[in-house]
This record gives C-alpha cells, structure tokens and sequence, in this order.
C-alpha cells in the first residue's frame, strides 16, 4: 500500500507514555508516605482541570508547571503541601512507562518508511529521559522549552512545519483540546487517539479517529 504520509508526529504523554498511570501513581506514593489516602479518579479529575489554567498563566518550564500543578491538586483535594514537596511529580516522571502497543506501533510505522517525530509540552531534559522508553529514534523532536509555549497554542505546529516543508505531514494524539482543536484549526491532517473513549470537543472532530496505536499502525503499515 503506498504510503498516504512521509512522517508522522505524536504527542507524547497521553499518546504514546500512561501519564494518567505516571501521575495518579505519583500522587498515590507521595500521600502514602504522609498516611493519606488520595482517590484516584479525583486526582486525575483535577489535574485535568489545573494543568491547563497553570499552563496558560504564563510561559515557564515543563518542571516548574509540574510541581505548580501537583500542589494546586493535592490542595485542593485536602492534602495542604509546601510548594517544594510538589517536586516529587517532576521527578517521577522519567519513570512514567510506554504504553503496551507503543512500542509495537512505532516498530512497525518505521519499519513501513514512515518518519517520526514528537511535539511535547514538556522541557528537553525531561523527554530525554523518557525517550529510553521508546525502542525507536525520532526524527524530528519539538519541545515547549523550545518553542516557550504549550499547546494548543501554535507554535509547535509551526516549528514542526517549517521542519517539515512541504512532506505530507499527520499528528496523531490523545488529547483533543491540546492536539486535534490546534491542527483543525491550521489545516493539519490529524488522528486522533482516542484510548478514553471521550467525546470532541467543539471544532474537535478528527480526520481520523482510533482508539490505540495498534489501530494507527493497522491503517498505515
């Protein structure tokens, strides 16, 4: 089958690393050594919600964003920290696992020809450290320390573009807000990986939709 794209770019956390299963495991360590008990569910609920408000406040490092977060979520869910316990979600991170069909799907989409690339909101030295996750190399790597900004803002798009040139280009990612609003919205072929079963959001609907990365490969390789 011809090859419909030249590379492929994907959102990291969420796409390609469990980064629900890296922060509620996070959270649930870092009360247990306190005694406190944190309901899964709830913790992810909010950082849902605060990630983003803390994100659009201003641009800072992935790392400072992290820790913001962590002691926004664990104060609001009754579990009063200091701003400098809220480090332990920074330094967890590099710990956070691929997927089980990541891998897999990556192996194959490169074996098929396809270039690949990640654009992440996070810093150069924290995806460093979870591209030894990947069994894969990446061509093409854009950060928000690179472009200081976090989707769904643009510029990572637009770094990736002027990278790109005029090679047909997909994303693929999980979110829906961070990931596929964006490259609807600047003409971007997009799939959108759906592993929650989530409704779009309005201007969300993907070019394609597939609910793992198994799915991905299966339609391109």
């Amino acid at each position: 089958m011809p090859r419909p794209y030249d590379i492929i770019t994907f959102d990291c956390y969420g796409t390609l690393i469990d980064w629900e299963g890296g922060i509620a495991g996070a959270f649930a360590r870092e009360a247990a050594s306190e005694g406190v008990r944190l309901d899964r569910d709830a913790v992810l609920r909010e950082y849902a919600r605060i990630e983003p408000i803390v994100e659009g406040d201003r641009y800072r490092p992935y790392r400072e964003v992290l820790t913001e977060t962590a002691v926004r979520v664990a104060r609001s869910l009754g579990w009063a920290i200091a701003y400098t316990r809220g480090l332990f979600l920074a330094d967890s991170l590099p710990h956070w696992k691929a997927f089980p069909d990541t891998n897999a799907a990556l192996e194959r989409l490169r074996n098929a020809g396809y270039r690949l690339g990640i654009l992440s909101n996070t810093d150069d030295d924290l995806l460093t450290a979870t591209r030894k996750h990947f069994t894969v190399d990446f061509d093409i790597v854009i950060t928000a320390q690179q472009v200081r900004a976090y989707k769904p803002s643009f510029p990572h798009f637009h770094a990736a573009r002027e990278r790109i040139g005029s090679a047909r280009w997909l994303h693929a990612a999980q979110s829906n807000l961070h990931d596929i609003l964006p490259t609807n919205s600047l003409g971007i072929p997009n799939a959108w990986i759906n592993r929650k079963r989530e409704q779009p959001l309005i201007g969300g609907i993907p070019g394609r939709e597939l609910f793992d990365l198994e799915g991905l490969a299966n339609w391109l390789a």
